[in-house]
Parts: structure tokens; sequence; C-alpha cells
């Protein structure tokens, strides 16, 4: 039987290097994560904005209304005037403490920061004004630890002192048998996601990438508001947002794509769908499973398309492409699996499909022939880190560690690229 590697014997095995006992007072002394705090009156202080400035780590990415905005992991978005894809000029910088992921409808830009929801009314783009929040909207979110090595020692949490917003190392001394930090589980943390729009045609809202965790249907935003909890907000007020629904579940959720009717959510082991008749209470329709990995998810016609990847936190060592049939929605069936080398975020564009394969470049598929996609290869962008794809009918876009990238398909054939803004200096 294949075993499933899984990252907590990890923190385990090493806990069992770190950790000594002192045998004369029976105290045990191990390295770990320690929380710092940041106070909830500073926390909650209204988002500022601030000149546009260079990006230090790019993470989402959101299109509307021809400009693009970046999430700045943890620390904000950047607002890019996209006009001319040719020459993107950055307008200005949101700072919002402990943000990952972005939505917009109309004029209201909707934003996680840490275990809180906001809204933003940005009808002045240069001038972002906070109308709503929703505190605790993601109780259990925290920030991603630095080093996945070392036990995090749950046991010093304190929640009255604010909002969990870094870590750092301590020596722990504990009598009697140690064991306070009471494990190392990495579902906690909201690594990055993406707020996904599956529907362009919905013009009130913008369209993000696949690796997405919120995602607007109508007056909701559908969101996963901690690994195991699918959360639907009502946002038709944005000065007055309430919860209408939760669904808990045992599986490790990650993506959210829409699509016909349905809610696509990508999880740690397996593909599950939910039907949005209701759009304020999402109704179980079917599942597929597979081995434990990162999975985002998109869907054109009777397809779904799923890329699965390993790394830290995947759990996995397998990459790879899924291709599945749901023409019968309550019976997805797995038509055939790709090798890839670790592929992130993708995108679906009337038969051609953009995968971002992490180190080793985007590459683009002619996929009319789901049966046939990796022979059907047009184009490999080799020399870039790649993250995820927001395909705009002629203009794609892409984010990676090396930058936003605007490449021009409309002749497939020849795959030209529009403009580069780098990450770093």
């Amino acid at each position: 039987m294949k075993k499933i590697f899984d990252l907590k014997w990890v923190a385990i095995v090493t806990l069992l290097f770190v950790m000594s006992c002192n045998k004369d007072d029976d105290t045990f002394k191990y390295e770990a994560m320690v929380p710092v705090y940041m106070s909830f009156d500073e926390f909650r202080q209204p988002p500022k904005s601030s000149p546009a400035r260079n990006i230090k780590q790019s993470g989402k990415i959101y299109f509307k209304d021809n400009y693009i905005f970046i999430n700045e992991v943890n620390e904000g978005i950047h607002v890019i005037d996209n006009a001319n894809p040719y020459n993107p000029e950055k307008l200005i910088f949101y700072e919002i403490t402990g943000n990952v992921d972005i939505a917009i409808r109309g004029d209201i830009l909707f934003a996680d920061s840490y275990i809180d929801l906001i809204a933003l009314d940005i009808s002045d783009l240069l001038n972002p004004v906070e109308i709503g929040r929703i505190e605790n909207a993601f109780p259990e979110v925290l920030p991603l630890p630095a080093d996945a090595r070392l036990p995090i020692a749950y046991n010093l949490f304190d929640r009255s002192k604010g909002v969990i917003v870094d870590w750092e190392i301590k020596t722990i001394r504990e009598k009697g048998g140690g064991w306070g930090w009471h494990g190392w589980w990495p579902g906690m943390w909201r690594a990055q996601g993406t707020f996904m729009d599956g529907n362009m045609a919905e013009k009130a809202a913008g369209v993000a990438g696949s690796m997405a965790r919120f995602m607007l249907n109508e007056q909701y935003l559908h969101s996963i508001a901690q690994p195991h909890v699918l959360k639907t907000i009502d946002v038709s007020v944005p000065e007055n947002m309430s919860t209408t629904d939760s669904i808990s579940t045992w599986r490790e959720m990650e993506t959210l794509f829409r699509y016909n009717g349905h809610l696509f959510v990508g999880t740690t082991t397996g593909m599950v769908v939910y039907s949005l008749a209701n759009p304020a209470k999402p109704d179980f329709v079917s599942e597929l499973n597979h081995i434990n990995a990162c999975d985002p998810v998109v869907v054109e016609n009777d397809i779904a398309y799923v890329t699965l990847r390993s790394g830290t936190w995947c759990m996995n060592v397998t990459n790879q492409l899924d291709v599945i049939d749901i023409s019968d929605i309550e019976s997805p069936k797995l038509l055939k699996s790709y090798p890839m080398f670790n592929p992130h975020g993708l995108g679906i564009d009337n038969g051609t499909l953009f995968i971002c394969d992490g180190a080793d470049g985007l590459k683009v598929y002619n996929a009319t022939n789901p049966l046939a996609i990796q022979s059907n290869m047009i184009a490999h962008f080799a020399e870039i880190d790649t993250y995820d794809v927001i395909p705009l009918g002629d203009i794609l876009l892409l984010i990676g560690q090396d930058g936003l990238f605007q490449y021009d398909y409309s002749d497939l054939e020849n795959i030209t690229l529009l403009s580069h803004i780098q990450v770093g200096n």
C-alpha cells in the first residue's frame, strides 16, 4: 500500500532532535515558534494608501476595468493602471495588514486582513475608504511560519493580546514531560490563495486566478474561512455584511471556482462540487478523490482541469495535471493524468490551457482533445518562475516569483510578451 507523506511527522521527528531533558529536574527544553501579537486597536485601524512602490513578494492577482490588483503578501495591494498593456503604470499601494486575497464588485473591494473581512470603497482609486468590516470572520487564520521544521507552541497562545501577525523562535522549558506545544498542523494556515470569479460575463465583478479562496456570486461572497470551513457571506450591503451559511468538512479546502451554477472546490484530497441553486446556502453535489496534494481547479464546458503538486505544505510528491469529465455533474470521472514539473495555477480559454508549472515556466496547450493534451503543446516559456494566470480573451496576465508578465495570445502560433513588471528593486 502506498504511504502518504504527512508533514506533522516531520515536526515530531524534528522535535525529538531539538528537545532535550534535564534528568535532574525533569525539565524538557525544545525550540519552538511562539506568536508575535499586534493589538486589536492597532490592527483594526482603517487601511491607508501610500505611493506606488516596488513589488517585494507577489501574491494573488486580480483584474477589473483595466486595472490590475496585485497582493503583496500580508502587507496590502498594489494597484496598476493597465489601460496600455505594453506599459502598465503602478498607481498606488493599499496598506492592508495580513492581506492575501482580493475580490471586487462594482466599486467595492473585499479583502481579508488576517482574521477580519473588510470592504473598501474604491470609487476613487487613489483614496480607498473602509466602509465595512466583519471582525473574526476567519478566526483560525494564522500567518505562515518561516520554518516548517519547528513546532508551534500552541499552549502559549493568548488571543486576548491581539492578532497573531508573526512568529519568533524561542527555547521552551517545561516540567513533567513537555509536549505543551500540542502538535503541528499545517492546515491551520491561510497560505497564498486567490479570490476567483469564474464567470467573466458578470460585468460587475472582476476576475482572478485559479488559486481562489474567495469567489463572488450574485450578492454573496463564498470564502474558505479556514481549511475545513466554507463560509457564505451576504455582501449586498457592504456596511452590514453578514454570514448566511457555514459548511464544515473533514477535507482541507484550498481553492474555489464557479462555473455554470456550481461551485468547484479544490481540496488536498480531491475535488468537491456544490450546487449554487440557492446561492446563500451551497448544497453538496459530488466529489472525486485523489492523493494528498495542492490542487487548484478550472472548468470549461464539461471538463475540469486540476493540477496536483508537491511542496512543503502540500504533503505529496506527485506533480500532475488531472483531466476530469463532469458531463454528469453528480458522478465526475477522471479521464487522464499527465505528469508535470511542479504545477501551480492554471487557466482555460476556449480550448487553450495555460499552466504555471512552477520553476519550469509557463506552458500553453491545445486542450480541445482532453486525451492528447501533452502532445499538443503550443508554447513553453521556461525562463520564469510561475504562480498563477488570468486569461482575458487575447491578453494573458501571469504572476510569479519573477513579477507580472503580460502576453498577447491572439495568435497562438506567435504568443508575444507585451510587458513585465519585476519583483524587487
